[in-house]
């Protein structure tokens, strides 16, 4: 079977029952996307699935063969000169000083950059109810939110920008 993440393809030779977290971590050594609850419940494992915010615990492999995944790993670019340009959803992650344990935090960052290719321009109330099924224990829900909304601003932004180039 063949797996298309972070605009490469895999080959990997496992059941097509295998669910996608264990694939990505085990299979493949993409670690950023972590287990939580096991269930869908607490968004740690969430991946983008051709751009939608997916639990990879609850998603088989068969369900995303053809598809594009993208991971944490894959959520930042690389310039013309070799070197990482962090996604703006992580930059204000950082900015924001969010994380503390980080446990959830490529499961926040993914939902986020989901919900914001969607919506850039979010109300505070807009980016809460995005936000409300990815689980922080350590309940830096202020913190997340003030983040997302920064880089809410800052895609309008570079839109905006690459509109007047």
């Amino acid at each position: 079977m063949q797996l298309r993440i972070n605009s490469e393809t895999y080959d990997v030779d496992i059941p097509s029952t295998e669910l996608l977290l264990w694939t990505l971590r085990d299979e493949l050594g993409l670690m950023g996307t972590k287990f939580g609850c096991g269930i869908g419940y607490c968004g740690a494992c969430t991946v983008h699935v051709d751009g939608e915010a997916t639990r990879a615990c609850m998603t088989t492999v068969s369900n995303v063969e053809g598809k594009e995944i993208r991971t944490i790993e894959g959520l930042a670019t690389i310039d013309e000169n070799d070197e990482e340009i962090l996604h703006p959803v992580q930059q204000a992650f950082i900015d924001e000083q969010v994380p503390q344990c980080s446990w959830c935090m490529s499961g926040q960052m993914m939902t986020a950059a989901a919900f914001l290719e969607q919506n850039p321009e979010p109300s505070e109330e807009e980016v809460i109810e995005a936000m409300a099924e990815n689980y922080c224990r350590c309940g830096c829900y202020v913190r997340i939110k003030a983040a997302v909304v920064r880089a809410g601003k800052t895609l309008t932004e570079e839109v905006e920008h690459e509109q007047n180039s």
